[in-house]
Formats: C-alpha cells, structure tokens, sequence
C-alpha cells in the first residue's frame, strides 16, 4: 500500500471558513451549532492571528483540504494546550490520514512549548471509534464526567505527554 502524500499549512486563510465547514458538517457527527463554533474559530483566528490564541493544521492532498486540527494554550498553564478539534473528510477517513494529523498537530504544539495535551469527547455510543482512536494514539483517559452534556452522555478527557 502506498502512502498518500499530505502536506501540511499551518497558515489560515478565508477560504479555510468554508474547508472547515465542509468537513466538519459532512463527518455526520456535530450539531449546527458545533458547526458554528467550528467555524467562529476560524474567523477569530482570521481577525486576530496568535493572539487569538487557536492553532490550526490543515492536511491537504493535491492541494485539497482534506482535514484539519484546531487547538490552543489552555489559559493560565504553563505548557498545557487543548485539542479543540480534529476532523478528516469521510471520503478521506480509514487512510491513516487522522493519525499523521494527531501526531503533526502534537509536534506543532511541542514545539510552541506544550508538554500536554488534553482531547475531550462524548460518550455516546457514536463516539466509540473517536475514543478508540484516541487510545490507539497514545492517549489515556483521565477523566469521565458523566452526564455531562446530556444524560447518559458522558464527557471524557484524554491526555498525552508530547
């Protein structure tokens, strides 16, 4: 099997608004208003840059956006950073893409000086591959917080020293 070739961009651009969207309405996974989120991330990161505190990667293939990595300094730690989101295209999903993103997203965030990294997701049954994945990649879950978002809808955090 040969290995897809992606390229990496950490630069946002106005075009990524709708890259985001895109890939983050067609996962089947998030509601509007998490689409929403998604993208007012983009935009925030687009109106004040670092500052915004948001990082992005976008992994492209043949100048296609097929995913991408959202994530930040947690405020008031010092090498601490959260892992927002982290979407590939289904179309683009069971390549390997989503893991050569995680660990390209990780040595960014090491190398704006984290040491941790914290990913949180649901409990729902859906979110089984998701929390699958996030051990798979090295991550060990911390925390569940039952009935977090909704009944029977825990929040589990997962972390991993970089």
């Amino acid at each position: 099997m040969q290995k897809i070739k992606i390229h990496y961009r950490e630069n946002v651009t106005s075009a990524d608004q709708h890259h985001v969207r895109e890939i983050v309405s067609s996962s089947g996974f998030f509601s509007q208003d998490e689409i929403n989120i998604a993208m007012e991330l983009v935009v925030e990161r687009l109106k004040k840059g670092p500052e915004s505190g948001y990082y992005f990667l976008f992994a492209e293939i043949e100048d296609r956006v097929v995913g991408y990595s959202c994530f930040g300094p947690i405020p008031a730690t010092l090498y601490s950073y959260d892992l927002y989101w982290i979407v590939v295209h289904p179309n683009w999903q069971g390549k390997g893409i989503g893991h050569r993103l995680l660990v390209a997203s990780e040595e960014v965030i090491k190398n704006l000086g984290g040491q941790h990294v914290y990913i949180e997701t649901a409990g729902r049954d859906q979110y089984k591959p998701t929390r699958a994945f996030y051990i798979s990649c090295g991550y060990a879950e911390e925390a569940r917080l039952e009935d977090f978002y909704a009944p029977g809808d825990a929040k589990h955090i997962y972390v991993k020293h970089v």
